[in-house]
């Protein structure tokens, strides 16, 4: 008999749609068609897609992937709408920022933190008046040295501590959780250079990718805590 792998803790209530949006972190050469094996990308979401669906098949448990390689989080509001809103997810997650450092700093430009706070508080507003049961994670940038990170070395962490201070501010705002990348991919770098974990300085290999997947759920159920035992349906919004 087949039962939900005991190692991996339920998170998500019965019938839950679980949403990730961000960049290239997040996108991951995800499929832009229904084609099942490629919709997802190869990124966090694929595996904690992976794990959840196949150990709880009860829970009747779907995931998307809206992530776009590039964006800013003024691409985020852009597309907003049609990317999130009318998804009507109950959990959304976010990864964003680390286009938006790349954007001005590699190009001699201040990062307007302040600005970046405004977009991303504007989509958070919305989301949570679209359902207001919604459970928001958000997600620091993080970034390691590398090819894309390593032209403007003070300017671009200074420019991640805003960005990462953005979050957190919003994250208590909202009253979500914060998923902190940036401690993980540090200490992994006591195990192994940093090249094995992110290859350019912003994009995790797969040994990465895996670190994000196991911090997003250690950080998600630290806060939401264990779901519903039930197997009813999660309360979709009209």
């Amino acid at each position: 008999m087949i039962t939900a792998n005991a190692a991996v803790a339920p998170l998500f209530d019965p019938g839950s749609r679980v949403l990730f949006q961000g960049d290239s972190i997040t996108d991951m050469n995800r499929g832009r068609t229904a084609d099942p094996n490629h919709i997802l990308g190869h990124s966090y979401c694929f595996i904690l897609a992976a794990r959840h669906a196949a150990a709880f098949p009860e829970r009747h448990l779907s995931f998307i992937n809206r992530g776009v390689s590039g964006n800013q989080v003024t691409d985020l509001a852009a597309r907003w709408k049609a990317d999130t809103l009318d998804l009507h997810p109950n959990v959304l997650s976010i990864l964003i920022g680390v286009n938006d450092i790349a954007q001005t700093v590699n190009n001699n430009k201040p990062f307007d933190a302040d600005q970046f706070a405004k977009t991303y508080d504007s989509l958070l507003a919305q989301a949570r008046a679209a359902n207001p049961n919604l459970k928001l994670v958000l997600c620091e940038p993080f970034s390691l040295p590398g090819n894309h990170s390593s032209a403007h070395p003070q300017e671009w962490s200074a420019a991640m501590d805003r960005a990462r201070a953005v979050v957190e501010k919003l994250a208590a705002q909202y009253h979500a959780p914060v998923v902190h990348f940036q401690k993980v991919f540090d200490d992994a770098c006591k195990r192994a250079p940093a090249d094995y974990w992110i290859w350019d300085g912003i994009h995790p290999t797969y040994a990465g990718q895996e670190l994000l997947a196991d911090e997003w759920e250690r950080a998600y159920l630290q806060f939401y805590g264990p779901p519903a035992s039930t197997t009813q349906p999660a309360t979709q919004p009209e």
